[in-house]
């Protein structure tokens, strides 16, 4: 068990640095606001059910969107894995599939924003017409 913690702490802290070149900015502040904004949602079902958005927006200042755009679309996925792991700690459970959009935007502390929806997961053609 202490192996598998030391392996995940070290994944961690690589996934940090990355961000931490890609962002100029502290990396672990955009995490927790991510987890916060998870947090800050949550519904509590029942005792054993808590559900959270599983839609969020990332909103970066431009310059910082522009350079993450040229280095290729991996920081959506690694922010998506953040939400992921902190879901399964907490024992949280998703209202439809998990998406994280980054995108570019005028933003108030020159950094980022952080938004989130809980969007049904709802078939293709669930909604259509009924054969009678």
């Amino acid at each position: 068990m202490g192996l598998l913690r030391r392996w995940e702490r070290a994944v961690e802290d690589c996934e940090s640095a990355l961000l931490a070149k890609i962002f100029r900015t502290d990396p672990v502040q955009l995490f927790d606001a991510l987890r916060q904004e998870c947090d800050n949602h949550a519904l509590v079902c029942s005792q054993r059910r808590v559900l959270v958005p599983n839609d969020y927006t990332v909103e970066l200042a431009e310059e910082v969107h522009d350079e993450l755009a040229a280095r290729g679309g991996q920081v959506g996925r690694e922010l998506t894995d953040v939400l992921d792991r902190h879901a399964a700690e907490r024992g949280y459970e998703w209202a439809g599939p998990l998406t994280v959009h980054v995108a570019a935007a005028e933003v108030p502390n020159g950094r980022y924003r952080i938004s989130s929806a809980a969007l049904a997961h709802i078939p293709v053609g669930a909604a259509g017409p009924r054969g009678g």
